[in-house]
């Protein structure tokens, strides 16, 4: 199938060429026969990903895109694919499923009510089918984070894309402007530019002034907030921004594959970049097919209280199974919350009526879409619904102030799918202290909380200690007879949060067997919480496995519980977290470890253990 597909690709692309060369639209036998031949290639030759590259859309004539874009792609070692203008969110969903990036190409002006404003006088032709066929294709490929490269309009419409607007003539908006409509031939510079020295561009290019052609009388005007600005032409137009390295996107103003046709190494090495990139990311893909990604701690059943919430839809909430596929998730931990409240026997009561109805509406959740989802309650129910091309939704439940006083509701909560309970959540409850804003109650356990734990251990349930005090996590690994867990907490080390784990506790848990999942809540990840980011929960995996090993992390986002970070913000981002552990070394093996292996591993040594069958 992929054969024919390079194939087929290979044929447009010539049927393309030859058309533009004289007009022809007809291959010969000859012609079709080298074509076929050219394809038989060794099953061992390196893989050319498929980067996709929007086209112009005109009424009355076929779409069409320059040679220059494919050529440059072709020098670059990536396979162009050519996306039809359609404005059929079907077929371009398809087609940004299988392509390992994305160009936005150069072309027409921008309708400007797509940023809120009316056309200025010396707005240009606008197409609105182009328009809306490449916002499409931009907002398919930053919902699977598909590497995204804008050239010149396509850098304009990106930013337009998130949330930033244009100057819609620069002569006539920006005062002191220089020329940006060159008149000499493309594969010449008309002006230079600057680039921060500090960004990926500069990285990329190898230099922090080049000269670059110009052919736009449009421009960035206010950048959208994801973006930094990484060049300027010397009247302080914004000649290319980027949102790396926390998001595969880069955009520039200029035609580098004009430069690149004829022969400028430097602009080459913006497609090479992107080919890599793309290379990366089909690597991620393909990895997550091989094994079982599981998050292991999300609060999304808060959201299924909500009047016609359906798990199945894309929802504003940052869980649910169109996200899941889209960040190549198989698993998720759903949490049965309660917080913290009173403690006498009605109150508890309530708690514990409050867990139950929790616990019903996931079930009642993957009931409504069993085609899509199922509940699992050991690994290899997991590994089956993915072998059906299904997502798995697992139970705990966070704050054993639900179990009330009462240790036959481990067993009946067990019933219903529990895998883990969170021994407690910001406040001391009656099993142990809370890291948070703990009174030191008990110091650690409370004499219930020494009975909560070996029932736990007889009955199978894993044993959660993130929110639990320093104290109650030492006296659960004295007392413990099987691993714990932490299913959302990070390292103190990287970040100081009384959340998150010391090196002392990461080693010990280590060698009591157990495992930390990373959690991606701003504030556990960076002191500077509002620019917490991918790059420092990447940091925190690097120092976890550095003291407790690799056998002891993975991920646990708290997304819908406050998770969510610059770069990885919902379920559809969490394939960015393979894609910056491949770029850090990280083998496969490594990898399938941190993002299930090691969890799973836990807890069927943790069920295997149990006295209760």
């Amino acid at each position: 199938m992929k054969k024919l597909f390079l194939f087929l690709v290979t044929v447009l692309l010539a049927w393309q060429g030859q058309a533009q060369t004289n007009g022809s639209a007809i291959l010969d036998w000859k012609m079709t026969q080298k074509l076929i031949d050219s394809c038989d290639v060794s099953l061992r030759a390196p893989y050319s990903p498929l980067i996709g590259l929007s086209v112009s859309s005109r009424s009355e004539d076929a779409s069409g895109i320059g040679d220059t874009y494919v050529q440059s792609v072709l020098k670059a070692g990536g396979t162009p694919v050519i996306i039809p203008a359609t404005t059929d969110g079907r077929i371009l969903r398809n087609f940004v499923s299988h392509i390992d990036a994305l160009i936005i190409t150069g072309g027409a002006d921008i309708n400007p009510l797509w940023y809120g404003e009316q056309p200025h006088e010396r707005l240009q032709a606008v197409d609105p089918v182009r328009d809306e066929y490449e916002l499409k294709l931009i907002k398919l490929a930053a919902d699977q984070n598909v590497p995204l490269l804008g050239i010149c309009r396509g850098e304009q419409l990106i930013n337009v894309a998130f949330g930033g607007t244009l100057y819609q003539d620069l002569p006539s908006q920006r005062k002191g402007a220089i020329k940006h409509v060159q008149d000499i031939h493309r594969q010449f510079g008309s002006h230079t530019i600057t680039i921060n020295p500090q960004s990926a561009l500069a990285e990329i290019l190898g230099k922090t002034e080049v000269a670059v052609n110009s052919f736009h009388h449009q421009a960035v005007k206010d950048l959208a907030p994801i973006f930094k600005a990484t060049a300027y032409a010397p009247d302080s137009v914004i000649e290319a921004y980027e949102a790396l390295p926390n998001k595969a996107i880069l955009a520039v103003q200029w035609h580098p594959e004009g430069m690149t046709k004829a022969g400028d190494t430097t602009m080459v090495k913006l497609f090479r970049y992107w080919v890599e990139k793309a290379k990366v990311f089909h690597q991620a893909k393909e990895m997550h097919k091989r094994f079982v990604s599981v998050d292991t701690h999300t609060d999304t059943p808060f959201w299924f209280r909500r009047a016609g919430f359906d798990i199945a839809e894309r929802e504003r909430n940052r869980v649910n199974l169109p996200k899941m596929e889209e960040g190549k998730l198989d698993a998720v931990f759903l949490a049965a919350f309660i917080g913290q409240g009173e403690r006498d026997d009605a109150s508890l009561q309530a708690a514990v009526k409050k867990v139950e109805g929790l616990i019903e509406g996931i079930h009642q959740q993957a009931e409504r879409n069993k085609d899509l989802c199922g509940i699992a309650t050991n690994a290899e129910e997991i590994y089956q619904l993915k072998k059906e091309g299904k997502r798995a939704f697992l139970i705990g439940i966070e704050n054993g102030y639900g179990i009330g006083k009462d240790l036959s509701n481990i067993a009946k909560f067990k019933a219903m799918g529990v895998n883990y309970i969170t021994l407690c959540h910001s406040y001391d409850n009656d099993i142990c202290d809370s890291s948070s804003k703990t009174k030191n109650e008990w110091n650690g356990l409370s004499p219930f909380g020494r009975e909560v734990v070996a029932e736990m251990n007889r009955q199978g349930v894993m044993i959660d200690l993130s929110h639990a005090s320093e104290k109650t996590f030492w006296d659960v690994i004295e007392l413990s007879k099987t691993p714990i867990i932490c299913s959302h907490s990070s390292a103190m080390a990287i970040c100081k949060h009384d959340r998150n784990l010391t090196d002392e506790q990461l080693k010990a848990l280590a060698k009591n067997g157990g495992v930390v999942q990373l959690c991606l809540l701003d504030s556990y990840i960076n002191e500077d919480y509002k620019n917490a980011c991918l790059m420092d929960a990447i940091e925190h995996i690097d120092h976890i496995v550095k003291v407790a090993g690799i056998d002891h992390v993975g991920i646990g986002s708290d997304f819908d519980g406050g998770g969510g970070i610059i770069g990885c913000e919902a379920d559809n981002d969490l394939i960015q977290i393979t894609v910056k552990l491949i770029e850090r070394g990280y083998s496969e093996e490594d990898i399938a470890k941190i993002w299930g292996g090691n969890f799973l591993r836990v807890m069927t040594e943790v069920q295997n253990a149990a006295t209760v069958k």
